[in-house]
């Protein structure tokens, strides 16, 4: 195990650490620059999440090796920001992932907050992705209720 530290709370093997990558012995191991953008996204988004709520946050899909993104099923997208490091997939045990979503929208600089599969009826349904750039963030809030489909602003799936 990786105990690279990116952030006081957080660890490169988090981000890394790939069942499908173990299962299918694909590497999923990150380039300097990749491990700088995984770094940036801790200190601006993540730890300020983890400090707001109180509790540790859960990385369910961090950087993906451009192998790695290409066995999941479906396939994860060909420019997606996980295999830059710029992105992850999170959720906090106890918080409504739709609070997670509207906090990082309205307290962040972020380039994407996208509230996955969200359900009305059960707030641990679902993840939010979001992803920050070194270079230029375009703060887009968008939500995805079912997967493909983009919309603006927060939507649950019906």
């Amino acid at each position: 195990m990786n105990t690279t530290r990116l952030s006081p709370h957080f660890l490169l093997s988090e981000f890394t650490y790939s069942k499908t990558a173990e299962l299918l012995g694909i590497p999923n191991n990150p380039t300097g620059s990749q491990v700088d953008n995984m770094a940036a996204l801790c200190h601006n988004v993540l730890e300020p999440v983890r400090a707001h709520f109180g509790k540790p946050v859960k990385i369910n899909s961090g950087f993906r090796s451009l192998a790695l993104n290409e066995s999941m099923v479906p396939p994860g997208a060909k420019n997606s920001q996980h295999m830059k490091g710029e992105a992850a997939d999170i959720e906090i045990k106890g918080v409504a992932n739709a609070d997670i979503w509207q906090w990082i929208v309205d307290n962040l600089e972020y380039d994407q907050c996208i509230a996955e599969r969200l359900e009305r009826d059960d707030p641990s349904a679902g993840w939010i992705h979001v992803s920050y750039s070194i270079k230029k963030n375009r703060r887009e809030a968008l939500s995805s209720p079912v997967s493909g489909r983009y919309e603006l602003g927060l939507v649950f799936k019906s």
